[in-house]
């Protein structure tokens, strides 16, 4: 075929598939069509218009000429999409009612259901119409007007209201008179340190982490869990986020006994799930269970890529203190005052969880006083004004014991008779022996915000106790617990006991310890017994007596499952590579990046070991090869061109080669007897330099830490240019001479 325009042009015959850039006869030479579409979509956007600025030509999605429109005939359009019956659909209202406030059950696919249908409509408030006039008076028989009933009905009785108004009037009751307002005193305004926590750029941080957040983490404090907690964000979150999942952190669990945050952990997980943490980053607990429960939500979320955890919560709760605990390093700045955090940070802990951190947020609450708010740790104490207000509050929610223990003052009249005696023990006076009231109480403020005063609220009595079942929920009981044996329950339990509490309380504050811990040994007993039980069932028929062991050891280790122990060593990214599967056989393999971690270590140990050995070996062959005869060194060391010595004028001698025969050449005999007592004093002088080197001090080895070699290197396994083919470690370049060791 040619190559002019024409056929160039031309089709292939033959040829199904066509180029979508169709080139015509007679087209622009320099621009095909493809070329032209692109340089159009670039000019586009802009109207043409006339020398007088009129519109000739619309842009796009600019005209307003509406095009026409057609709908294609197909009764796919006017069919029902999917049906349902009106028993099912009630059926589903019904089981869905009964779990939608429970806090552990989870809707996966909320778009494929019929919602507007499911959820009842908003209340509508009643209009109370049959009260006042009842139906029969009003179209019955007995009917006694034919319109509805109005203030006014004509012109005089209008003038007859406002006559009677006027006569009622008395002037001295009007409030809206500026002469009968009070003036003796006025509402004061709080104290601007008052509102910290309520600007309104906090409040847009706090709505950017709820946004872009899928699993919402609410720090509470321990010391009082009620005062921490935000309803109107919980609230929010309810009715206008109810996909995101909402969880319960009680941190400070270490401040507080131990049976005061097992009934609180019972009490709150009613509402939400709830969990107990203490936040350090060498001694944390509770850090398992909370990598245990967001795994367990990203695995519910395995169509996405990654979750996001945003934490909120007041000011000084310890929420970056918990960032900072899962991470195992710093990653955010912490404080033990309100108001560290400033914006919101974004963290990853692992390939699919991200962390998010929020300034604290303080909602408003008309039932709030001062005093609770400065209590709250919401308040710089440097920035108040008076703290000496905020003393009675403390002495009333304190023990006198642990006030005395704290200060070791023993007895006072007042709070101002507590200070004064505090500031003479301390040393805090003023000019002529009085005591600094100002400085010791903000001192007894920041100990307070710190732990270092013992105080928790107490429990409501309710979380303890449990009412009587009645037959129908006993009923309910035993069907559930049939569904769960078969079904394995997704849940994170924590070991209470194990809380390492670091405030020391009264005798008889801690009288509830006891009984949790024994029951708490009691169930791990029962569950150990059930485990071990169901496993040997299991087992038999089908495994031998090993596969019996192992199943019940099996079943011992689930039943004592301590997730802050399988999770101690999780450092997030920069840490040791943790892989995680989502699936139900999920594990960290810590244990194996360790055991890779000390493998490396002993083979390099024994490389060192193998490397010595050679060193000695090859030291030992030079001197037995220095006691022999020089005549048998120097034919040792023959090659097959004849060496020639070379005399210069200074008497220095040197050697030439073979090509170089217009020099002066002495005998063979001269030769080999000349070289053989150079060489020997070569080797004497490499001889001195291994000395000198093993005289001198060794490198201390280098430190090895746990960051194991991930994989294989490519050039260890392949052969890549003969490289390293039979992977023998080569020979010590630094010792010359003697027989190189194979």
């Amino acid at each position: 075929m040619g190559k002019l325009k024409k056929e160039k042009n031309r089709a292939a015959s033959g040829t199904a598939d066509r180029s979508t850039n169709v080139r015509v006869k007679g087209e622009n030479f320099y621009r095909d069509a493809k070329k032209v579409k692109y340089i159009n979509m670039l000019r586009g956007g802009k109207a043409t218009r006339n020398s007088k600025g009129e519109i000739i030509q619309a842009a796009a999605y600019q005209s307003q000429e509406k095009p026409k429109a057609r709908i294609a005939p197909n009764r796919k359009w006017f069919g029902n999409t999917r049906v349902i019956g009106q028993k099912a659909l009630e059926d589903f209202r019904e089981s869905l009612g009964n779990k939608v406030h429970d806090p552990y059950q989870v809707l996966l696919r909320q778009n494929k259901l019929p919602m507007s249908l499911l959820q009842d409509p908003t209340k509508i408030s009643k209009m109370h119409v049959l009260e006042t006039e009842t139906f029969s008076s009003t179209f019955g028989v007995k009917s006694q007007r034919k319109k509805p009933k109005l203030t006014v009905g004509t012109l005089d009785e209008m003038v007859t209201n406002v006559d009677e108004k006027l006569d009622s009037y008395v002037e001295d009751k009007d409030t809206g008179l500026v002469s009968n307002q009070i003036t003796d005193y006025i509402v004061a305004s709080r104290e601007w340190y008052l509102q910290a926590g309520q600007s309104r750029r906090i409040w847009n941080e706090l709505y950017k982490v709820i946004d872009s957040s899928d699993v919402v983490i609410h720090v509470l404090d321990a010391r009082d869990p009620v005062g921490t907690r935000c309803r109107n964000v919980e609230n929010f979150i309810k009715k206008e986020a109810s996909h995101k999942h909402l969880i319960f952190v009680l941190n400070k669990c270490d401040l507080v006994p131990t049976w005061v945050t097992a009934r609180w952990v019972k009490h709150l997980s009613k509402d939400h799930p709830t969990l107990a943490f203490h936040a350090s980053i060498n001694n944390s607990f509770g850090k398992g269970s909370l990598i245990q429960l967001l795994r367990q939500f990203s695995a519910l979320h395995s169509d996405k890529k990654q979750i996001s955890v945003g934490f909120i919560g007041y000011p000084n709760t310890g929420k970056s203190s918990i960032i900072n605990t899962l991470k195992s390093r710093k990653v955010c700045n912490v404080a033990p005052i309100p108001g560290e955090t400033k914006v919101w940070q974004y963290i990853t802990l692992m390939k699919r969880i991200y962390l998010l951190d929020c300034p604290g947020v303080v909602p408003p609450n008309s039932e709030d006083t001062d005093t609770d708010i400065v209590l709250k740790g919401v308040v710089r104490i440097e920035n108040i004004t008076n703290p000496e207000d905020y003393i009675p509050a403390v002495l009333s929610r304190v023990r006198k014991e642990y006030l005395q223990r704290t200060y070791e003052v023993h007895d006072w009249t007042d709070p101002i008779d507590f200070l004064s005696k505090i500031a003479k023990l301390a040393g805090r006076l003023l000019k002529g022996g009085e005591p600094d009231t100002h400085t010791v109480s903000k001192m007894i403020l920041n100990d307070w915000l710190r732990g270092k005063i013992p105080f928790f609220t107490p429990p409501p009595e309710g979380a303890a106790e449990e009412k009587e079942p009645t037959d129908k929920e006993r009923e309910k009981d035993t069907a559930e617990e049939e569904v769960k044996r078969r079904v394995p329950a997704i849940g994170v339990e924590q070991i209470f006991r194990k809380i390492a509490v670091s405030t020391s309380f009264l005798a008889d504050d801690l009288e509830k310890d006891e009984e949790l811990m024994r029951e708490e040994k009691e169930k791990e007993v029962v569950a150990k017994a059930e485990e071990a039980a169901e496993g040997g069932e299991e087992a038999s028929g089908k495994k031998t007596k090993k596969g019996k062991a192992k199943a019940s050891g099996k079943a011992k280790v689930e039943a004592v499952q301590d997730w802050d122990e399988l999770f101690e060593s999780v450092v997030g990214e920069i840490g040791p590579t943790v892989k995680v599967n989502f699936g139900e056989d999920s594990e960290l393999e810590l244990s194996e990046m360790e055991d890779r971690a000390e493998e490396d270590e002993k083979e390099k140990e024994e490389d060192d070991k193998e490397n010595d050995e050679q060193r000695e070996e090859i030291v030992e062959e030079e001197k037995e090869q220095e006691q022999e005869p020089a005549v048998r060194r120097g034919a040792r060391t023959r090659s097959n061109l004849p060496v020639f010595v070379v005399k210069d004028k200074d008497g220095e001698t040197g050697k030439a080669s073979a090509k170089e025969g217009k020099r002066k050449a002495t005998p063979m005999a001269t030769v080999s007897a000349s070289t053989a007592a150079k060489k020997g004093k070569r080797r004497k002088h490499d001889d001195d330099d291994d000395d000198e080197e093993e005289a001198k001090p060794k490198k201390e080895p280098r430190m090895t830490t746990n960051k194991g070699k991930v994989g294989v290197h490519y050039y260890e396994t392949a052969n890549v240019k003969n490289r390293n083919r039979s992977r023998v470690r080569p020979n010590d370049p630094t010792v010359t001479g003697g027989k190189r060791k194979k």
